[in-house]
């Protein structure tokens, strides 16, 4: 895979007190992924991109809320999550990355 198709498949880190938990105790790292991106999909393209070795991929799609301001009421959109288990002393650091 070219590293435009690996972008393509994880948009983002999905950093909140919870993931970061999630890191610290269990070795995991949540990314924000494509909605239509398989398990395997996501493993190769962790592995390609962060250099590391992945054991195993859980995802899930998170419903967006509905929102209310001044204009009316809007609905964000649904996203997928994927938990990405790493090998015992394997690491993904996201210092300097926009």
């Amino acid at each position: 895979m070219n590293k435009q198709n690996l972008y393509r498949i994880i948009e983002s880190p999905h950093v909140t007190e919870k993931t970061s938990a999630l890191s610290i105790n269990n070795n995991q790292v949540v990314f924000r992924v494509n909605k239509s991106a398989t398990k395997n999909q996501i493993k190769k393209a962790v592995e390609e991109l962060f250099s590391v070795s992945v054991t195993s991929v859980s995802t899930s799609i998170s419903k967006g809320k509905t929102k209310r301001n001044r204009f009316g009421v809007y609905r964000r959109s649904n996203f997928k999550k994927a938990f990405v288990s790493l090998k015992q002393g394997d690491e993904i650091k996201f210092e300097g990355i926009s």
